[in-house]
């Protein structure tokens, strides 16, 4: 009933939060098979993808993702946090 009652109070939480748009330095690393991608400012964060489209891609659902786990399981507001403008760094 407690685990039922957090999962109704965080699903709530997310509709009522408005979306923020956040910029993140990405590295793309050839490995042979396609990219792997890393993002400095987020610890543990690695995927990768067949080429650099599917990379980019692989990189914004894995930082949406990563945030996301940050936001249920602590609760923070990334809301009020100071938005700024990074340039994503593309090694080929």
């Amino acid at each position: 009933m407690l685990y039922t009652s957090r999962i109704n109070a965080y699903n709530e939480f997310m509709k009522k939060r408005t979306e923020s748009i956040y910029q993140y330095e990405v590295i793309f690393e050839p490995n042979g098979d396609g990219y792997t991608v890393t993002v400095p400012k987020l610890p543990g964060l690695v995927t990768e993808g067949n080429n650099l489209q599917e990379s980019r891609e692989m990189a914004r659902d894995a930082i949406k993702c990563y945030l996301e786990a940050l936001l249920k399981e602590s609760n923070l507001d990334f809301s009020t946090g100071i938005k700024h403008k990074e340039r994503v760094l593309v090694g080929v």
